[in-house]
């Protein structure tokens, strides 16, 4: 094998870059491949505070790049064995059993046990690498031995890689626009993607909105010799966990606590600070339950609203408090709205189009939890895999906002959904709600910052699939023993004690249940005063705007109102957008509803903040990146 040529870059860019891998396999020179790679770097960088790498071997048909937060676990590429006979290429994080690191070491090994360096010896000495891997990742594994190169992601799928085949090449990077840089022809759209975007708010079945454009499927291993694709493999099938069979519901939660309470701190690890993002729910109360900090040296924090102290924050704080951490709110207010457009367009850009527009609050403060810490814990998940909540579903378009012929792509989503929500609960949240839906959040705020789950972890997932039947539920119990609240319980009675934002787990008494019920109300009421308004509702409301009805019930329990944004502060950018020429020319709009909707929402006598969601993105995926140039 000739000797690769390496060329780092550390700092110094003008803009944040998202972390990952980009390369190209080929038959072709390096005269040909090499600048195609630097293209495809050079669109992935969007701040200053990233590292960079190119790599490249002519002989094995390989191109290489990559991008990282700087002192992240990944900052150590490339990764070299002894031999110098395997380099491997990694980006994401893995938490791996703490004996991992002592059991190499014991072979003879030497690594740094605080990045990824470990990682290329646990690949010279397990032969089912990267089976073992726990957390979400992507990476390339050169064998100058067997000749082969191995391009792998984690096993549910969330640190997504794109790839095109074309015949000179193969591609692959993190984010779609990468191979869009290079590959222009390739600005086309899939409309059923487009109809599933619609529909669900992601695109399914590992499809992407561009037309030959394609995500990596889960656990995937696929073998490349001599610059051409030679075996797409996987090394892990879900049937493997779902034969598993139930356990009694008392073993189920022994195991449950077992692995969750074992397996955390593994979370927590590394030099960087971490911070904890807190919610009024049970998933980071669960975290926060087991964790034992010391006093003041954990950072938490909830992201808040403009109108009051929602919820989240009122019993955020009560746990922070309760576990003797430091507390703040993160605010969204008048500067995110006055930069909304900015926030919008970035957020749709960064997530290549996976995510509606509203996700730009998430940006706006992730951007911010970032000054905090770079790295974010999150209960993300935990109701999903424990609780088995659905966290998408298809949902009609107003009628009349579409073309009929789009709307067979629309109609034909449904159908998708229905079929691939068949079988066990847990395989359709793990390996297709997480990596199709879910994605498109965590790719933004990745942007920003390193997120942590717990409840992602392989022996936790393994573990939820032997629930029994009669512990599965599908609502935020926190009473009568619950597997959830058992925990809470069993890792601090004092935060067992708190009540959710819901007013779950306050007990059984008359002012108990009175409570709960308000906090339900208001619950329902805001969701009625907010995007979820009826028509018949919202021409009440327009008829007794004097009154500012919403403001009595706005913010108790969520920190973004769209409904009144996009009516009010944002109004002039909702008309700028939609009722230009390229938006209302678009072949799948109708462009008299689009106008009358328009007209309805800033009226306020009508509420089409969904609509006006999914029109907003559209047109800006379509400006960014079908549209461009």
């Amino acid at each position: 094998m000739v000797q690769p040529q390496v060329r780092n870059s550390h700092g110094g860019f003008v803009e944040l870059i998202m972390p990952g891998i980009v390369g190209i396999i080929t038959k072709k020179s390096r005269a040909w491949a090499e600048p195609q790679l630097q293209k495809m770097v050079a669109t992935m960088r969007h701040e200053s505070f990233y590292t960079e790498g190119t790599w490249a071997n002519e002989a094995a048909g390989i191109y290489i790049g990559w991008v990282a937060r700087k002192n992240s676990f990944a900052d150590v590429m490339p990764i070299y064995n002894e031999q110098n006979d395997k380099i491997l290429f990694f980006s994401g994080e893995e938490y791996p059993d703490p004996d991992v690191y002592a059991q190499l070491k014991q072979r003879g090994h030497s690594f740094e046990t605080r990045s990824a360096a470990y990682l290329v010896h646990l690949a010279e000495e397990d032969l089912s690498f990267p089976r073992s891997l726990n957390g979400k990742f992507q990476g390339l594994l050169i064998d100058s031995t067997s000749g082969t190169a191995t391009l792998f992601n984690d096993r549910f799928g969330m640190h997504r890689l794109y790839y095109h085949e074309s015949p000179e090449a193969f591609y692959f990077a993190a984010e779609a626009k990468s191979i869009l840089a290079v590959r222009r022809e390739l600005r086309t759209p899939n409309q059923q993607s487009l109809g599933e975007f619609v529909a669900c708010g992601c695109v399914l079945e590992d499809r992407t909105l561009f037309q030959d454009i394609h995500v990596l499927p889960t656990a995937s291993a696929w073998v490349f010799r001599n610059g051409a694709l030679q075996n797409k493999g996987k090394y892990f099938e879900p049937s493997e966990w779902e034969n598993q069979g139930p356990l009694e519901p008392e073993a189920y939660y022994r195991q449950l606590q077992e692995v969750f309470s074992r397996n955390l701190p593994r979370y927590f690890g590394g030099d960087e600070k971490v911070g904890v993002s807190l919610t009024g729910g049970l998933d980071t109360r669960m975290i926060m339950a087991w964790w034992k900090a010391a006093p003041e040296s954990l950072p938490t924090y909830t992201f808040g609203g403009p109108y009051r102290e929602c919820q989240d924050v009122i019993i955020a704080r009560k746990v922070a408090e309760a576990c003797g951490q430091p507390y703040q709110v993160i605010p969204l207010g008048s500067e995110f709205l006055s930069r909304f457009a900015h926030y919008a367009e970035r957020a749709v850009y960064l997530a290549d189009g996976c995510v509606t527009v509203q996700r730009s609050a998430d940006l706006y403060a992730n951007e911010l939890a970032a000054q905090i810490a770079p790295i974010r814990m999150t209960g993300n998940y935990g109701s999903e895999i424990l609780r088995r909540l659905r966290a998408f579903k298809p949902t009609a378009p107003a009628s009349g906002l579409f073309q009929p012929e789009f709307l067979s792509h629309v109609d034909r989503a449904k159908d998708t959904f229905h079929r691939l929500s068949q079988g066990h609960a847990v395989t359709f949240t793990a390996f297709r709600q997480a990596p199709w839906y879910q994605y498109g959040l965590l790719s933004l705020e990745q942007t920003q910052l390193s997120l942590r789950s717990p409840f992602l972890d392989n022996d936790l997932v393994q573990t939820a699939f032997r629930a029994p039947k009669s512990e599965i539920v599908k609502s935020d119990i926190f009473e009568d023993n619950s597997d959830c609240g058992r925990l809470i319980a069993d890792g601090s009675a004092a935060l067992h004690r708190i009540p959710t934002d819901r007013g779950l787990g306050v007990g059984g008494g008359v002012l108990s249940r009175m409570s709960r019920g308000v906090l339900e109300f208001t619950f329902k009421a805001e969701y009625a005063y907010d995007y979820g308004m009826p028509q018949w509702m919202a021409r009440i409301d327009h008829a007794l705007s004097r009154l500012h009805l919403e403001h009595l019930f706005l913010g108790r329990h969520k920190f973004c109102h769209f409904r009144v944004w996009y009516r009010d502060a944002l109004s002039s950018y909702v008309k700028e957008m939609l009722l230009d020429s390229r938006t209302l020319s678009r072949p799948y709009v109708q462009r008299k509803t689009v106008e009358a909707m328009v007209s309805g929402h800033l009226k306020g006598n009508r509420n089409y903040t969904t609509e006006i969601h999914r029109l907003l993105t559209l047109e800006l995926q379509h400006r960014l990146f079908l549209d461009a140039q």
